[in-house]
């Protein structure tokens, strides 16, 4: 005689795990990913990252003094301006690797392959797909940042003053990363794959030079129009909030730069997880 025993499955990891967990446990795997990609990479991201501002901070801060050519003509200007252009040239570096680590590799996730379409199969709704897309390029923004500032102390001819403000320098340059990653997510999503380099090279020049990333913005006050114009421009907080939080340089109140970076973060993060979201359900 015989009986017959019933077989209770036991239950996956996935069921004892309350989606709020496992939607965590997902969105730490996923930029886990991506830095793991980035440490591979680390070569070229070095390149990538200090090449540019290497070469400014050379010419500008060491071969200009030199050879007799320094801005203002004196060694005290010289010093104001290597100081001035330490935080500018953070800025630009730690604005546009967060927009290139982000809106450039979804020409590919987005192509004919549809390798987004990997991401989205995590257990986590689409909005927290684009999360781990802008906190991966805000991570990747912070570590070019750090890169950049020993180049930028080092080789400058004559010295560098700081005065840093520690919570002013760290909540700046948080919002100034995040910012940065979700700017790099909405010109991702807000274009076709195909125009994603092209439009990411139109923007590069004109940010930086309009960005107050070699010049204060006070200093605008010559060309009125200019001074009102260039606040659209996003680099152009970030570029004066380093300096408010590092150096004894005249800057934009601080009030105003507080008010513009968490302005455009919460816009651009709002734009960007939109366009992501109609890019993947199309």
């Amino acid at each position: 005689m015989t009986t017959a025993t019933a077989t209770v499955p036991y239950p996956s990891l996935a069921a004892v795990q309350s989606p709020r967990r496992l939607a965590l446990h997902a969105l730490v795997a996923i930029l886990a990913r991506d830095l793991t990609v980035v440490r591979k990479q680390f070569i070229f991201f070095t390149l990538r990252t200090v090449t540019q501002p290497l070469l400014f901070v050379f010419v500008f801060a060491y071969v200009f003094p030199k050879i007799g050519q320094g801005i203002g003509g004196s060694a005290q200007s010289a010093s104001a301006f290597s100081t001035l252009l330490v935080p500018g040239i953070v800025a630009s570096s730690l604005f546009f690797q967060g927009i290139q680590t982000v809106a450039l590799p979804l020409v590919q996730e987005f192509g004919y392959t549809r390798e987004i379409d990997d991401r989205v199969m995590a257990p986590l709704p689409v909005w927290g797909i684009a999360m781990t897309k802008m906190m991966s390029g805000a991570v990747q923004s912070g570590i070019a940042a750090l890169m950049v500032i020993p180049f930028a102390l080092l080789i400058p001819e004559h010295e560098v003053v700081l005065d840093i403000n520690w919570v002013e320098l760290v909540t700046i340059g948080v919002l100034a990363c995040v910012m940065a990653g979700s700017f790099g997510l909405a010109v991702g999503t807000r274009f076709e794959p195909r125009q994603v380099p092209l439009i990411f090279s139109i923007l590069l020049i004109p940010m930086t030079m309009l960005g107050a990333v070699y010049f204060p913005w006070q200093r605008l006050d010559a060309i009125s129009w200019l001074k009102w114009a260039v606040l659209v421009n996003p680099l152009l907080y970030v570029s004066e909030g380093l300096r408010m939080a590092t150096t004894p340089l005249n800057h934009m109140p601080t009030w105003a730069i507080y008010l513009a970076l968490i302005g455009f973060t919460t816009f651009f993060m709002w734009l960007s997880i939109r366009g992501f979201a109609k890019r993947v359900l199309t």
